[in-house]
């Protein structure tokens, strides 16, 4: 059995059914109906589909963005594969020009911390909009 609760009209605030006076206000009660106790502003807000994917695309952007990792977080397997191709073939330069060829490892790193960025700094709405909804794989 729910426990009865009564709004106060005047403050708004959730106050026991036995009470006859408001805990915030100290306004009279009596007169008003119990009902079950609302719940808040926000309480229970939806969020929006794939907006949960958000802060983990953007972090892995952030710190593995060399790998596509955050390309595969929100679902674009042939981008994220991309991204792995590009981290092997300047894997395997660095090799052959033995390190030479290393500064290659900073385009894909580049790339993946510019979109972890750019994720992170969309309101959830864009960002659902944009890569969850258009399915906007590039920047």
């Amino acid at each position: 059995m729910a426990t009865q609760y009564v709004t106060c009209p005047n403050c708004q605030s959730q106050n026991p059914g036995n009470f006859q006076t408001c805990t915030n206000c100290g306004m009279s009660l009596s007169s008003f109906n119990q009902g079950p106790m609302q719940p808040g502003p926000g309480y229970g807000a939806q969020t929006l589909q794939g907006a949960d994917k958000k802060i983990a695309a953007g972090i892995c952007g952030i710190l593995l963005g060399g790998l596509g990792i955050h390309k595969f977080v929100l679902g674009y397997q042939q981008e994220g594969l991309i991204y792995l191709g590009m981290f092997a073939a300047a894997f395997v330069i660095a090799i052959i020009t033995c390190g030479i060829g290393s500064v290659l490892f900073l385009i894909p790193s580049v790339l993946g911390l510019v979109e972890g960025i750019i994720y992170l700094t969309k309101s959830d709405e864009e960002f659902v909009q944009t890569y969850v909804i258009n399915k906007k794989p590039w920047f």
